[in-house]
């Protein structure tokens, strides 16, 4: 029996062609997808636009079909995906993918939930979408983290053999996290140090935002391939700018306004929190344009410093709160070729301005001592 795509479901459930219409703009324009702006020609637009991309797939395409391992973590990437709300977890659920194995949220439990996974990787092989949360660990072969009497390291293993894709959600799944932190005693690791015949985009975060995990399968499911990434494996849409990019309290970081401690006049006022440890000018993450909570708010906007949670060994980065008096300025390459250009120029400007410094000293010296024998009686040569 043919599957349903996911616009019959939603017709099914009384959604309009006008509203389809705007729920595939909104999901473009949230997933931040790139598209070839159409063409006009002779009064006729060539090529289809953003939403039209996004309402054919959802047209054709039935629901993709979600299996999610957690390894070593917290279940706090779990808890932030059941608050996505763009889209909402439950219109996800409904209509767009099909969670077929989530300890977490699935109601089944035990053999129940086992026997669902395994049913899923065989109907669904070479098509299903892999989330891991949590990160792997390689000490004793995996046994400090096993599953139904599997290690994590062969459920990993098991599960992504049959995946279409991997998406590790979480800094824990990405880079170890803290399991990770000095000493590591399991030997934690991110997912993608062990699979490396699928492909793998990190959603890195300490939790990962729940719109990025959700906008990612999203992209999937639409474009039938996973997004762009940077060189850490991060999808560009989400981690193209860092977190300073787009600060609400950047105007202060430019007019060199800082705040000195959490309670000063300057903390108050919302000053830059770059003094008090803020890790946003090197952090690359979308808290600044999608935040938390439905677009409430996000740490700095509510007085903490960006921790850096999006970056590898966050953890062991040094002082979460500790001082930085002098700014960071980041550099592409030209900048820094000009840089070292200028810095050459001014080093030899300076080593010129040295050595005329030091001749004229010893003239000034020469001088100074010819005066001086010149007005010693007992230098002068009798006649």
């Amino acid at each position: 029996m043919k599957e349903k795509t996911i616009y019959e479901h939603l017709r099914e459930k009384g959604l309009s062609r006008r509203d389809f219409m705007k729920l595939c703009g909104t999901i473009a324009g949230m997933m931040g997808l790139e598209f070839v702006p159409p063409v006009k020609a002779l009064g006729k637009t060539l090529g289809p636009s953003p939403e039209e991309v996004v309402a054919q797939a959802l047209k054709t395409k039935p629901k993709v079909p979600i299996i999610w391992l957690e390894f070593q973590d917290c279940a706090g990437c779990s808890e932030a995906i059941s608050r996505s709300s763009s889209p909402l977890l439950s219109n996800l659920v409904l209509n767009d993918i099909a969670i077929e194995y989530h300890e977490t949220l699935m109601a089944a439990a035990g053999f129940q939930a086992e026997k669902a996974k395994e049913e899923c990787m065989k109907k669904y092989f070479g098509k299903y979408v892999l989330v891991v949360e949590g990160s792997p660990t390689l000490a004793d072969d995996g046994i400090y983290c096993t599953v139904a009497g599997k290690s994590n390291l062969d459920l990993l293993k098991e599960a992504a053999a049959g995946a279409a894709a991997v998406i590790a959600t979480g800094n824990c799944a990405c880079f170890g996290g803290i399991p990770a932190a000095h000493p590591n005693p399991t030997r934690a690791v991110g997912v993608a140090d062990l699979i490396k015949d699928k492909p793998v985009v990190n959603i890195p975060g300490c939790p990962a935002i729940p719109e990025v995990t959700t906008g990612t399968i999203l992209h999937f499911l639409i474009l039938g391939q996973l997004p762009e990434t940077d060189q850490l494996k991060r999808p560009l849409p989400f981690y193209g700018h860092t977190v300073h990019d787009h600060c609400l309290r950047r105007p202060f970081y430019e007019a060199g306004k800082f705040a000195g401690s959490f309670d000063d006049e300057g903390a108050r006022k919302g000053y830059c929190l770059y003094r008090l440890g803020c890790k946003g000018p090197t952090t690359y993450n979308a808290c600044a344009g999608l935040k938390w909570e439905r677009g409430l708010s996000y740490p700095v906007q509510s007085g903490h410093p960006c921790l850096g949670c999006s970056e590898p060994h966050f953890w062991d980065g040094g002082g979460f709160y500790q001082g930085q008096s002098a700014p960071i300025v980041r550099l592409d390459k030209s900048s820094t070729a000009t840089l070292v250009g200028v810095g050459v120029a001014a080093g030899a400007a300076l080593a010129g301005l040295n050595a005329v410094k030091k001749s004229r000293a010893k003239k000034d010296l020469k001088k100074d001592q010819s005066q001086a024998a010149g007005s010693d009686p007992g230098s002068k040569k009798e006649g």
